[in-house]
């Protein structure tokens, strides 16, 4: 097949092309929204759902809501379908550490345990359902259930140092007993997700090796890996378990997967311009970068390789540009930055994007073509 059947079914399966009817199941089609900044993730739900605003995301996340924000792959912090987090949480279980705290300053495997376990008695009390803690909160608590030890200021945070007992939180949140509440003015507060984890961890790596097929294949193991914020040896080990469900495509001069039954391509190109915010699932899930990021598309909006860095706006499917934005009361200014020249057709059709931008944020949207001069997002 043609690179431009891959990015068509790309743009297709992520809602770019036709919107989704409800946030969950944008949500899923992007395999998890980036949320480390969450306006970025409220702006890459609201262009790929009909009408939904961050106001419409805001309340989706509200207790019981149909998305969770817990950390997801990578390690940083995403929304994920409530529906599909035991599977999220069995999977990404499983996943070997990134890394660790030095020796003298890690917890032991029964250190951890006893931190999860009371994390949980925490998050599942009625107080804490009512008032969910915020860090300081929780501190004290998870100290106070497990003893002096967990509150050992070992960890390098933000110019300070936090308590031993926090390196556990990814993983108490992998584990089902921590997800992100609503935020107290600018404090961070923990609530339980409420659910249970009970999946085979080979059957969850499994749906999510076809999660991510369905929505940025065909894409290898490395590609997967890469994703995932995991070594390339355990993912190819991963998609060797699954081969008899993945079917092997070429595209140019590439092998690569999709899932056996998954070989619907589109016929026609990927649809004209869109833009997309900071940390877009799309640019960051895509790969091969060269092909994403088109010649000196790469110069302007990757950061030593690393791909979300800039808003960027999308061309066919492709990275043609960056934009930036500056709110001036109920007005939105756009600055876009193409990396080749526009026709008239497609000035217009930035008009109409950008006026989709000010939709989901509240405010009227005015577009300027000229050099986005902010800085890169690392």
């Amino acid at each position: 097949m043609d690179w431009h059947h891959v990015v068509a079914r790309r743009m297709l399966r992520h809602g770019l092309v036709r919107p989704f009817d409800q946030i969950e199941d944008a949500v899923a089609g992007m395999a998890g929204a980036h949320a480390q900044m969450m306006s970025a993730a409220e702006l890459s739900i609201g262009i790929r759902t009909a009408g939904t605003t961050t106001a419409d995301v805001r309340e989706s996340l509200a207790p019981g809501g149909p998305v969770v924000k817990t950390y997801g792959p990578r390690g940083t912090i995403h929304l994920l379908p409530r529906r599909d987090l035991p599977l999220w949480c069995a999977a990404l279980s499983a996943a070997p550490a990134a890394g660790s705290q030095p020796e003298g300053s890690r917890l032991t495997v029964s250190q951890e345990d006893a931190v999860i376990a009371a994390i949980a008695t925490v998050l599942d009390s009625p107080a804490a359902r009512n008032s969910p803690p915020d860090g300081d909160e929780l501190d004290a608590a998870v100290v106070a259930l497990t003893g002096p030890w967990a509150a050992d200021l070992v960890m390098p945070a933000f110019g300070g140092m936090w308590p031993r007992w926090r390196q556990a939180i990814g993983t108490a949140a992998h584990r089902g007993v921590l997800a992100f509440g609503p935020n107290r003015g600018t404090r961070v507060t923990y609530v339980s997700p409420g659910i249970q984890v009970e999946v085979d961890p080979d059957d969850a790596v499994g749906w999510l090796i076809a999660r991510f097929l369905h929505s940025y294949g065909p894409a290898t193991p490395r590609e997967f890996a890469r994703w995932m914020g995991v070594k390339p040896a355990w993912a190819t080990n991963e998609f060797r378990k699954v081969e008899s469900s993945l079917t092997s495509v070429t595209f140019d001069g590439r092998n690569a997967y999709v899932g056996v039954g998954d070989e619907e391509w589109p016929e026609d190109r990927a649809p004209g311009l869109r833009l997309v915010p900071h940390f877009d699932p799309y640019v960051i899930g895509s790969f091969p970068r060269e092909l994403v990021f088109p010649g000196a598309a790469a110069d302007r909006a990757l950061a030593r390789g690393q791909a979300g860095t800039h808003p960027v706006l999308l061309v066919d499917g492709v990275v043609g540009g960056v934009w930036h934005s500056r709110r001036l009361q109920k007005r939105l200014d756009i600055t876009i930055e193409p990396v080749g020249r526009l026709g008239a057709a497609q000035r217009r059709e930035l008009e109409s994007e950008a006026d989709r931008i000010g939709a989901i944020l509240g405010l009227d949207a005015n577009v300027v073509l000229g050099t986005v001069t902010t800085r890169s997002h690392l």
